[in-house]
């Protein structure tokens, strides 16, 4: 599931995605309506390992895929802050993984 770095950076950007709307859906709610402060430093700090390791994934595949352009950095980092933009950026990354798998193995090498 997890062999090739692109199916890695899709995984983790998932994962940062749904932690992201956690923080920002419930820790935080819980933290200024309930009185909570523990659930953001929690969540928050989940989220921040998860973003480290989305940054790192982009730079394995920017490296691997040779992919740096202004346009995938822009869209790669543009969808790490803002609410749902790991999984729009997700459609980008799976057109990516489809033309993968449409190639012949011995192209894709």
């Amino acid at each position: 599931m997890l062999s090739t770095p692109l199916r890695r950076l899709r995984f983790i950007g998932f994962i940062e995605g749904i932690s992201y709307l956690v923080l920002l859906g419930v820790a935080m709610p819980l933290k200024y309506l309930a009185g909570m402060p523990m659930a953001v430093r929690v969540v928050g700090s989940v989220h921040g390992a998860l973003f480290v390791l989305f940054v790192a994934a982009v730079v394995e595949v920017a490296v691997k895929r040779q992919w740096w352009t202004a346009d995938f950095w822009g869209k790669a980092l543009l969808a790490s802050f803002v609410p749902f933009g790991t999984f729009v950026f997700d459609h980008r990354l799976r057109a990516a993984e489809a033309a993968d798998d449409a190639r012949p193995l011995a192209e894709a090498r």
